[in-house]
């Protein structure tokens, strides 16, 4: 039975990608920070099912920001493949919380490298990065050599990250991947996010438990792919020969105005009535 460890198991890609493995017959290992909150809410009817938690499916307290207690459990686990999706990977947030997106996203993957270099069973790496490395990119569309040119703290970070796997793949053969994804979304994704935002407003305000919903640039233009099907691209990155870099995306571009007008159509509503713009939700880059 093949053994993987997964950073960010708790988030939108850590679940989709932990029922991935089981299906697939892995015993699967989780990093969790140990915190004041309990919260495993996308992992909840796993943690329930008794045939599969502490059987198959394991979580265990460590910290990115902790590399003796990482180390501890890189050691113990000695797993066959990691998945490192862990970090602050919220966008507008990485403005007002710059100095811990950087620590956790940027040196929280160096110590990582760091640790697994020193193991004495090599596993392979998955390393989970974004496209917001591209920045605003002088080309479309971008491949894995387009220039970075990140224009917020958390693509600069990334960026970071994403060079340093880089770098320990060429100098300490390590087998390590970067998988740099488009922004990919399911009913799981964070609520703070603008697709979760606008599906859940669209039916609070169906049911009257809201008035209304205020968005920035209702403009803007994003790839968005599905979440199950990113995880399975991050599986399938680690069955090379050899270790390399690869874009995950759709290739098809939608705004957020055409996430407002469909979530609006299928809770009845006309977005028309209920959307408002608020300039300070705008970013200038």
């Amino acid at each position: 039975m093949p053994k993987a460890l997964i950073t960010g198991i708790t988030g939108q890609d850590g679940s989709y990608l932990t029922e991935l493995l089981l299906e697939k017959g892995y015993e699967v290992h989780g990093v969790v920070r140990r915190t004041s909150s309990l919260d495993r809410s996308r992992l909840k009817h796993l943690h329930g099912d008794t045939s599969v938690y502490n059987q198959r499916l394991f979580l265990h307290y460590a910290d990115l920001d902790d590399p003796t207690t990482l180390r501890r459990v890189l050691v113990k686990v000695a797993p066959d493949e990691i998945y490192h999706l862990a970090g602050q990977s919220h966008v507008g947030l990485s403005f007002e919380i710059p100095e811990s997106t950087c620590d956790s996203t940027a040196m929280g993957t160096l110590r990582l490298l760091e640790i697994v270099r020193d193991l004495p069973k090599l596993p392979r790496l998955f390393h989970a990065s974004t496209s917001e490395i591209f920045g605003r990119p002088a080309a479309a569309p971008q491949d894995e050599n387009t220039p970075r040119n990140p224009v917020n703290p958390y693509g600069c970070a990334k960026a970071f990250a994403t060079q340093m796997v880089s770098i320990y793949r060429q100098n300490y053969g390590l087998f390590a991947c970067n998988g740099i994804m488009y922004n990919h979304e399911s009913p799981r994704r964070g609520e703070n996010f603008v697709t979760r935002k606008i599906c859940r407003a669209a039916a609070a305000i169906k049911l009257g438990l809201q008035k209304e919903l205020v968005l920035g640039d209702t403009s803007a233009q994003r790839d968005w792919g599905y979440a199950g099907d990113y995880v399975n691209a991050m599986w399938l990155s680690l069955r090379h020969k050899e270790a390399d870099d690869y874009i995950f995306a759709t290739g098809i571009l939608h705004s957020v105005s055409d996430v407002v007008t469909l979530a609006f159509a299928a809770a009845g509503l006309s977005h028309a009535d209920h959307v408002k713009q608020d300039a300070r939700l705008m970013r200038k880059t």
